[in-house]
């Protein structure tokens, strides 16, 4: 089963400022179909609060920090990003939640398919259901 993992991104270090990037297949595992951010969340919000029957995303923390929490139907975890060289790879079938924004935060996130409600799930109940079986 392939399972959320971080991802230590290239750091070219350079005095006028710092680059990182990502591609497939050296970092991502998956060709990008999608991108979009989130921005401007404030103090207190939670974003996301579903899963997908198919699409897998990677997220970076472009700026600010917030956390990444992930249930796999049984267990749950949290993943702090705060660095623009880590980012988290979601495969599907992972609820997920974004949380605890600091301000100014930018959330850049990537996936393998374009935007299709019919691939969210977004009713916590439904989810355990259909991945415990």
């Amino acid at each position: 089963m392939i399972t959320p993992t971080l991802i230590s991104l290239p750091k070219i270090v350079d005095p006028r400022g710092n680059l990182s990037f990502f591609e497939h297949p050296n970092q991502l595992p998956f060709e990008i179909a999608r991108t979009y951010w989130i921005y401007d969340v404030p103090g207190g919000e939670i974003r996301g609060s579903h899963a997908f029957r198919e699409q897998q995303e990677f997220i970076v923390a472009l700026s600010g920090s917030f956390d990444v929490v992930l249930n796999d139907g049984v267990n749950e975890k949290r993943f702090s990003l705060n660095r623009s060289y880590n980012g988290l790879f979601i495969p599907k079938m992972y609820w997920r939640r974004l949380e605890n924004f600091s301000t100014n935060s930018l959330a850049l996130i990537v996936s393998d398919k374009t935007y299709d409600e019919n691939d969210y799930i977004r009713g916590f109940e439904e989810f355990k259901s259909l991945k415990n079986g």
